[in-house]
């Protein structure tokens, strides 16, 4: 590394994998915004994928938090809330992926939490601002070990589910993805050549709502795993 640096350059953002001594090095978050007709409606919106295309917003890698942790209540918000996700994690280069190729880019899978500052994001929304302020923020993306594709095989359904203090908010499948994991690959390559260590966070089902300092969130995901976050001062 150059001795010429100002002041010393930030560590890599490491990934547990399930099983294994093995990291995963983030690169990119990407994360899928409305991608469950039932949280469109819960959030005053209409999705017609007929007429409609995917869309998206990233969140800095710095972010992530490891399951398990416990975390500061943010800054700046009086409305904090859970969203439970389906993530993806990539191992591959891609652009212009077909979705029949759109598999072959896929490492593993892992549960993730897209916190949100709802009122900073809806202040933002109403004004055709940036959702900056509402999304990416510090630890804001919490994500469970990686457990590789190799031992799940490819995921197209199951259950996901999460509950605040043991009382059950979200519940669905994934297969109520609007746009599921291939046409994600397909449509966001379209734009972006995507690297190893890029994750998807997919959208989260209805349900979602506030926490409140000492709140414990759970979730879980069929043939993933768990996630849980504590909620401090």
């Amino acid at each position: 590394m150059s001795n010429n640096l100002l002041f010393p350059a930030n560590e890599p953002v490491l990934a547990p994998v399930q099983g294994s001594d093995a990291l995963f090095p983030v690169n990119r978050i990407f994360c899928v915004g409305r991608n469950y007709l039932a949280h469109a409606t819960e959030m005053g919106v209409t999705v017609d994928k007929t007429t409609q295309e995917p869309f998206y917003f990233l969140k800095h890698p710095s972010s992530i938090v490891p399951s398990g942790a416990t975390i500061s209540y943010p800054p700046q918000t009086a409305n904090y809330h859970y969203e439970m996700e389906f993530v993806v994690a990539i191992d591959k280069a891609g652009f212009e992926v077909s979705e029949a190729d759109a598999d072959d880019l896929i490492f593993g899978y892992a549960c993730g939490l897209d916190m949100t500052r709802r009122d900073l994001q809806l202040k933002a929304r109403e004004t055709g601002r940036p959702w900056d302020l509402g999304k990416d923020f510090e630890q804001s993306a919490i994500l469970s070990p990686i457990v590789p594709k190799a031992e799940t095989g490819v995921l197209t359904e199951g259950s996901i589910e999460l509950a605040v203090n043991g009382d059950v908010k979200q519940s669905s499948d994934l297969n109520l993805l609007i746009w599921n994991v291939r046409e994600v690959i397909a449509h966001l390559s379209k734009f972006y050549h995507l690297q190893p260590g890029d994750l998807i966070y997919t959208g989260t089902p209805e349900g979602v709502g506030s926490v409140v300092i000492g709140d414990k969130i759970t979730g879980y995901i069929d043939g993933v795993g768990e996630i849980d976050l504590n909620i401090t001062a």
